[in-house]
């Protein structure tokens, strides 16, 4: 697939002549190519030449080569280096691991180290369990992949994965604060991503799976929930289905319907579409209908797909056959998790009384939002340039600081119910709107909100080990404290 391109900010050292009207030339092409100078800076002047780093903004990686080109094209200018805000942002990776205890005497060396920890690992053998106050393993996550599914990217292997995975790490820590590791394997084996996250398990608190494709996703994780006693979680499935859920328990109470009286088609039934439709009928969807390429998923046909065939069994309660536009017709919701422009305007305008339309796709989504908005009540998309961006960082700090504070052996579904209806909780009835279905990702409230439920939920299933401490004095638990 080709890459996303998005705006980013050029730095660019041009020598040029000292000589009047010599910069306007240079602003002139500049801006004729696409580019906006947002800055200039003096590097170094002579009598006959100026050098200066000319800061400037571009729409995409295209608009950047053509500003680089015109540039290139002055006959008195000569770049002498350019860099790039995103790969800045990326010299060295984006995290790093620092101690909390600083070591500048003998004390403190034979305390954090030998022979003092002897003591402590010693504790640990003889109860494991102290592992989770003693060490690292309290709040961190592995951030697993293999690289076969990251972004809009596909298959690019675990190199090409690991400043996806460290951007994931980040997240974890700036919402949650949660010390996360990014770990790229070098393998697509099933066996053998098992056995590795196995092996490496007793380090960590919880097991975040990421881009990993599908169908392998389904085994991988369902083999590592049965072994391991931590947390593990494939977010693109589940964190994806849990903020879907959310925009759509706001969406049907701004157009004033029950979720329980709705029929939804969904478009995609691969990791997140499967997911999805588990999570909508867990939350009592009327009716939800499963819909690939070929058409709706039904019971007069035999899948090879153990997944397509549980979906078959589970969905589509009137048996509905045909293709997208046909088991529309008379539907409350579009949810897409497919394929760009597969829907018209003409396909919305066949549905119930105020369609809602989740068109998830990207970076281009199944129609675009400004296409839809004539003819449907609400629209959301996983795009930041429009209203209603379901995001899946609104789901994962939350859930993970939940379970790792109430040292949850998994994550069930009523943990993921819970956190659905926490995000949708922070929009108010009195800001509920058609174009305000899901909070901002920046909305200080949510980690907190999630965590809180998913810790509940943990407790009240019996999958939790360690009582929720409300107000905490090791700072363990207090989850707005992590924020930056």
């Amino acid at each position: 697939m080709t890459p996303v391109s998005i705006g980013f900010t050029l730095i660019m050292r041009i020598e040029l002549p000292n000589s009047p009207g010599a910069f306007g030339v240079l602003a002139n092409a500049v801006g004729d190519a696409g580019g906006v100078i947002v800055a200039v800076d003096m590097h170094s002047v002579t009598k006959n030449r100026v050098v200066r780093d000319v800061t400037i903004n571009v729409s995409s990686d295209l608009v950047a080569a053509e500003v680089r080109n015109a540039v290139e094209a002055l006959e008195d200018a000569r770049i002498v280096s350019v860099s790039d805000s995103t790969f800045l942002a990326h010299l060295g990776g984006k995290i790093i691991v620092e101690p909390k205890i600083p070591v500048k005497t003998r004390q403190d060396l034979s305390m954090v180290y030998t022979p003092g920890v002897a003591r402590v690992s010693m504790a640990i053998a003889a109860d494991p369990a102290k592992a989770f106050a003693l060490s690292i393993k309290r709040n961190s996550v592995a951030v697993v992949s293999d690289g076969t599914a990251v972004l809009g990217l596909g298959n690019i292997g675990p190199l090409g994965a690991l400043p996806v995975m460290e951007g994931k790490a980040v997240l974890f820590k700036q919402f949650a604060g949660i010390d996360a590791f990014p770990i790229c394997l070098a393998t697509t084996d099933v066996d053998e991503v098992v056995e590795t996250v196995k092996n490496i398990a007793p380090v960590f608190g919880g097991i975040n799976l990421e881009d990993i494709s599908a169908p392998r996703c389904f085994e991988i994780e369902e083999r590592l929930i049965e072994a391991l006693d931590i947390p593990v979680m494939h977010d693109d499935q589940h964190g994806t289905a849990v903020v879907i859920l959310a925009g759509l328990i706001n969406a049907a109470r701004v157009v004033g319907k029950q979720l329980g009286e709705m029929r939804v088609v969904v478009a995609g039934s691969g990791a997140a579409g499967t997911a999805t439709i588990k999570m909508l009928l867990g939350a009592g969807a009327a009716d939800v209908i499963a819909v690939d390429r070929h058409g709706a998923l039904h019971r007069d046909e035999r899948y090879e797909d153990p997944h397509w065939r549980w979906l078959a069994e589970h969905t589509n309660k009137e048996n509905r056959r045909g293709t997208l536009t046909q088991v529309l017709r008379g539907a409350d919701v579009f949810l897409g998790v497919s394929a760009p422009n597969i829907l018209e305007p003409s396909d919305i305008a066949t549905m119930a009384r105020d369609p809602i339309v989740f068109a998830m796709a990207n970076p281009t989504p199944e129609i675009m939002p400004d296409v839809a908005a004539p003819v449907a009540a609400v629209v959301a998309t996983g795009r930041s340039d429009f209203p209603n961006q379901v995001n899946n960082l609104l789901a994962f700090p939350g859930i993970f600081r939940g379970a790792l504070d109430v040292r949850a052996g998994r994550i069930t579904d009523g943990m993921k119910l819970a956190a659905a209806y926490a995000i949708a909780s922070i929009v108010g009835d009195d800001e509920r709107s058609a174009e305000y279905i899901i909070p901002s990702v920046f909305d200080h409230r949510v980690v907190d909100a999630v965590a809180r439920a998913v810790a509940s939920a943990a407790s009240e299933e019996g999958v939790a080990r360690r009582a929720l401490n409300p107000t905490p004095t090791d700072g363990s638990s207090t989850h707005s404290s992590y924020r930056g």
